[in-house]
């Protein structure tokens, strides 16, 4: 669940002198309207930075705007592109005066979330550490052990264009897989079929004996919940990268 603004500056400072006014700032402005979730907070702090820049407001107010956007996931190169691209429309100076701001804000350098970083926070499991088993992926994967007493469950997730091998879960009686799409976007195929797009919810069984292999798709990240099914004589067998 996203934070909830909550704005008291109107109160504080002019909660005696015009209340009607401190109201609509702090109940109005920054309660209704920061908080309408047709727009994520990122978003809306980067557009209050360019409507603040392209009436000419470069004041204290801006910065604190600059300060909230990138509180809210604002990259440096992000508002360098977004005061780039504004100023062939609100002005070159207006830009100049933005970025003397921006600057100030940015000076203190912080490690930029990455993709990993920023899938994470749009998932409930975690990522974990890359896969031991990664020699037979093609791309990136991370492993994270949810649990390994009673059911063994792990969560497998895939950077964008990664995917294991074709491989069979062999049993004699039982076994097999069962995935559980948590993240993203991917695929599932099994041997001779079309592949079956994924998305977070969607759940594959996977027989045993049955030739597969299941990955992000080319643009997406993607995570799924592993369960190995219980069976006499179960083992592994990697084959061949899927193409």
């Amino acid at each position: 669940m996203s934070e909830k603004i909550v704005q008291t500056a109107g109160r504080n400072a002019l909660g005696e002198f015009a209340p009607e006014f401190a109201h609509y700032n702090d109940d109005v402005l920054f309660g209704e309207n920061w908080n309408n979730k047709d727009i994520d907070l990122k978003t809306r702090s980067l557009i209050t930075v360019i409507a603040l820049m392209a009436q000419g407001i470069t004041d204290s107010s801006l910065k604190y705007h600059i300060q909230n956007a990138r509180n809210h996931g604002v990259s440096q190169r992000e508002m360098a592109a977004a005061v780039t691209h504004a100023a062939f429309y609100a002005g070159w100076p207006k830009a100049w005066a933005t970025f003397s701001l921006a600057k100030e804000v940015y000076n203190d350098p912080i490690e930029e979330p990455t993709e990993k970083d920023r899938f994470q926070s749009t998932i409930f499991f975690p990522i974990g550490e890359p896969n031991p088993y990664g020699q037979f992926f093609v791309g990136q994967s991370y492993l994270a052990p949810l649990s390994t007493a009673q059911v063994p469950l792990y969560n497998v997730t895939f950077e964008p264009g990664c995917r294991n091998n074709w491989h069979i879960h062999h049993a004699k009686n039982g076994g097999g897989q069962m995935l559980i799409c948590v993240g993203g976007r991917g695929y599932y195929q099994e041997w001779g079929k079309a592949p079956q797009e994924l998305h977070p919810g969607d759940i594959v069984n996977i027989p045993a004996n049955v030739k597969h292999w299941h990955g992000a798709a080319p643009d997406a990240w993607f995570s799924h919940l592993a369960l190995e099914v219980a069976g006499e004589e179960t083992f592994t067998e990697w084959c061949e990268p899927a193409e």
